[in-house]
């Protein structure tokens, strides 16, 4: 049997998929860099026994090669590029850089979201693999409104980062190389924690967010009912919509398509059935963390903010250009082939999941345990 090769793999969305993989019985080799003093082989073996300590479960190992998609060939030796030629036949594309802005596109997010790409599909022409899986975003779409189709791309959209117009170039690139098969493209919208433990290892969208207030409102003091009163005005109507999905459905739908070959070959929107309000989610962390004071009052001046809602402007302004209400996620294809696995909504009691593992994790600062030996 020949093996699928995934990239991303130490990723949020990529550690999920491997669990998955593995635990389905696919043959998996993963294409992954080394990191500070930890070589490839002990980043994948830190992952599988985090894994096998959470779920209580034996996973098989995949192929584990040292490589980085920024580079030519992948980084691989010639034993490894050898080893793929005879061994591999489909790729799954997940590896990105989430970073919004990028000085120039010779860096961040373009050398991994656009240069990494070409790289992988030049990879794939070298040693023969057409079919071919990619990990896009449902903001390919840009700053469009309404009801984005899943067969849509590039219709003239501005941006409103570069991560955005790197992903949707990407995209572009996959669909044209004429040496892959037609791909399957999955764009999933913001992807949070995971729907039943809260889990993450990146803080990034909403959990930057839950961070964020998580630390204000804690060092505010209390009242003799335990409450904390922060006036906090949100320029914001509180009824936009936004599309978050757990990364655990994320995986199962994607895991869905990729076992399913009439599939292959279509774009799938993984867009929640139910998208949150930021009224919704505001209430939540209130309740959580017995606040009151916040109002929504729509575009307000900047001169006249207070204290709290300065700290806000400061620390959530690289998301600013999302305050207004997402678009409208055609979910057609996903329906189809995998309507029967039910997003999970984000709900109050999901919220709170997300802050009790984020103040267990210090926020992504908590100390890891090493695994064994490899």
């Amino acid at each position: 049997m020949k093996h699928l090769l995934l990239t991303g793999a130490t990723g949020l969305v990529g550690r999920y998929l491997l669990r998955d993989l593995l635990q389905r019985g696919h043959n998996v080799a993963v294409i992954v860099r080394g990191d500070g003093d930890q070589s490839a082989a002990e980043r994948v073996e830190e992952i599988l026994h985090m894994w096998e300590q959470r779920a209580g479960i034996t996973l098989p190992r995949p192929v584990c090669l040292e490589g980085d998609v920024t580079a030519e060939g992948m980084g691989l030796t010639n034993e490894g590029l050898a080893w793929v030629a005879g061994n591999c036949d489909t790729m799954l594309h997940n590896a990105a850089s989430l970073a919004f802005i990028g000085a120039d596109r010779a860096g961040e997010p373009w050398r991994t979201n656009l240069d990494g790409t070409r790289h992988v599909v030049e990879f794939c022409r070298t040693t023969g693999i057409r079919k071919f899986h990619y990990v896009s975003t449902a903001y390919v779409s840009g700053d469009r409104e309404g009801t984005i189709l899943e067969g849509e791309l590039n219709l003239g959209q501005g941006f409103r980062n570069d991560y955005e117009h790197s992903k949707c170039l990407a995209e572009e690139l996959v669909r044209n190389a004429d040496c892959l098969d037609t791909p399957t493209v999955y764009r999933p919208a913001v992807i949070v924690g995971d729907s039943v433990t809260g889990y993450t290892n990146t803080y990034h969208g909403l959990l930057h967010h839950l961070k964020f207030m998580s630390v204000l409102f804690k060092n505010m003091p209390t009242d003799e009912n335990g409450m904390r009163h922060v006036p906090m005005r949100l320029h914001m109507t509180g009824d936009e919509q936004r599309n978050m999905v757990p990364v655990d459905w994320v995986s199962a739908v994607m895991l869905r398509i990729f076992e399913t070959p009439a599939a292959h070959g279509q774009t799938y929107h993984l867009a929640p059935t139910h998208p949150m309000t930021p009224r919704e989610l505001i209430a939540a962390v209130e309740s959580y963390f017995h606040v009151d004071g916040a109002e929504f009052v729509g575009p307000v001046s900047t001169a006249d903010r207070n204290d709290a809602e300065q700290k806000a402007d400061e620390s959530l302004d690289l998301y600013e250009s999302y305050a207004t209400t997402d678009p409208t996620f055609d979910t057609t294809n996903t329906t189809r082939y995998a309507g029967d696995i039910v997003c999970p909504r984000v709900d109050e009691a999901m919220i709170h999941r997300f802050i009790d593992f984020g103040d267990a994790d210090k926020w992504g600062k908590k100390p890891r345990k090493k695994p064994r030996p490899v």
